[in-house]
């Protein structure tokens, strides 16, 4: 599938730690949709080392995680998802759409379709946390977040992941 890949480079904002080392990834139109669009997804991840999957939505509050890496497939419908915290950028996603979000990277739904539907994976499976965007949060999140290794593999195109920050 051909696909259109957009980074972000978050910054700290002193609320939420972003990741020095990742920028958040969106990859247009990689995924498939057709079908049961939810398992076809989450076989996608699977195929390229990450699993642990789930299907669900994007929570409504800024949040991140500490301890792994994360790769959400929009499955249906379409979102509107504010990236890096309170003051970072928001962008729209639509079924087909992937999205690579490192460790300390915030994420929240600002708005979405009724038929919003998201599969969430994981390198190697790894168990994820929840970490609320709040400054007593960042202070001890900061160290977990510099442990974690980069991925081995691209999660959406497959082959080995290369960091481009």
């Amino acid at each position: 599938m051909a696909s259109t890949i957009e980074q972000h480079v978050l910054a700290d904002d002193g609320l939420v730690p972003n990741n020095p080392r990742m920028a958040a990834r969106i990859y247009r139109g990689a995924l498939p949709v057709d079908g049961d669009a939810e398992r076809r997804i989450e076989a996608h991840f699977a195929r390229h080392g990450w699993s642990n999957a789930w299907v669900n939505g994007i929570y409504p509050f800024h949040h991140y995680h500490a301890t792994v890496h994360e790769v959400l497939g929009i499955a249906q419908g379409q979102a509107r998802v504010q990236l890096g915290g309170p003051s970072g950028p928001i962008v729209d996603l639509r079924a087909g759409d992937g999205v690579l979000i490192p460790a300390g990277v915030g994420h929240c739904r600002v708005s979405a379709s009724s038929d919003l539907s998201v599969v969430g994976a994981y390198p190697s499976g790894a168990d994820w946390d929840l970490v609320r965007a709040t400054p007593e949060a960042r202070e001890g999140a900061i160290a977990r977040i510099a442990e974690v290794p980069q991925p081995d593999n691209d999660p959406v195109l497959g082959g080995p992941f290369v960091a481009t920050v």
